[in-house]
């Protein structure tokens, strides 16, 4: 079974694209249109890694990440940030919330899978 990845993401033609490129890749792929879906659909079973939007409606991508190390199920789940701010003060803070890594917009197919490989441990 392939490891299993959460994306969360207001935009679904990012969602379509990121799960796209993962599925290709033999990942299994679940989506979510934001922070509090997301925490809604890691209540349907074990991740091995969440990539999150910042800015979404309704939970943006540091509450989901500030749930996710508050849940004693998830805590240790890898969290990378998909999001267009590459300030530092938003690095920062999303570190500070217990992010695992940062990818900026727009990025390429193959820097995704970089980065899945790499935290995912192969």
């Amino acid at each position: 079974m392939g490891k299993r990845i959460l994306i969360v993401d207001d935009s679904a033609s990012m969602r379509q694209m990121v799960g796209f490129t993962l599925r290709g890749a033999g990942y299994e792929v679940v989506e979510a249109v934001d922070g509090r879906d997301g925490v809604s659909k890691l209540g349907g079973g074990l991740f091995n890694m969440i990539l999150t939007d910042l800015n979404m409606p309704n939970l943006d991508g540091l509450g989901l990440i500030r749930a996710v190390r508050s849940s004693a199920s998830h805590k240790f789940v890898p969290v990378v940030m998909l999001t267009t701010e590459s300030q530092d003060e938003k690095k920062q803070e999303g570190k500070a919330a217990g992010a695992t890594g940062w990818i900026v917009k727009p990025f390429k197919p193959e820097q995704l899978l970089a980065v899945a490989r790499k935290v995912l441990g192969g």
